[in-house]
């Protein structure tokens, strides 16, 4: 893996993301409740502050909780919650330690189809079925991972020409459309809510 990413918009943080699986899994672990290139920043912010290149499920795994909260509650934090992400951080590479010996890869590689690989991405700890279908997305899409039914798999994130997710972008242009298709369906959302409220108070 070692491919050109636009998620973090930050060129450092874009080719750790680029070249390291657990890094890309860990900052879609991160891509919630706060901007996308925050949260896709976060691997390279963590990486730094361990001193290293990359990150290693091991050395995650095996740290302890307390000094891994406090890694990622230095200024500038990695994420608006910096503890319960520190711990879903541990509690992820602990799984990748457990089950694919610390190789973030072994849950793609070999995959036979895009089901399977669904199912994998799903039983990783802070992976819903919302996320694991964007990633999976983001695997087929930009990073070579396209195993027999992937895009069915992924859902609506797998359709080509699509803008619905981090899997679609590649740059400012793509980033603004789906920045802009993320609005729609929050203003959708709302109007629906609205319009149940309204049917409900009858």
């Amino acid at each position: 893996m070692d491919v050109t990413l636009h998620l973090a918009q930050d060129p450092d943080a874009d080719a750790l993301l680029g070249r390291s699986p657990l890094a890309a899994l860990v900052g879609m672990l991160l891509d919630q409740q706060v901007p996308m290139e925050w949260a896709f920043k976060g691997p390279r912010t963590i990486a730094d502050r361990l001193g290293a290149d990359d990150l290693d499920a091991h050395e995650i795994a095996a740290r302890d909780p307390e000094e891994f909260v406090a890694l990622l509650s230095e200024k500038p934090a990695v994420h608006r919650y910096p503890g319960s992400m520190a711990k879903r951080i541990q509690q992820l590479c602990q799984y990748l330690v457990e089950h694919y010996d610390g190789d973030a890869s072994g849950v793609w590689d070999g995959v036979g189809t895009g089901a399977e690989l669904l199912k994998r991405l799903e039983a990783l700890p802070g992976f819903g079925k919302q996320k694991a279908q964007i990633f999976l997305a983001l695997l087929g899409k930009q990073l070579g991972v396209t195993p027999k039914g992937w895009r069915e798999a992924a859902g609506a994130y797998g359709e080509a020409r699509s803008f619905r997710s981090v899997a679609d972008i590649t740059g400012p242009e793509s980033l603004t459309k789906v920045r802009a298709h993320k609005r729609e369906m929050k203003a959708a959302a709302k109007a629906d809510k609205a319009a149940k409220g309204v049917g409900g108070g009858k």
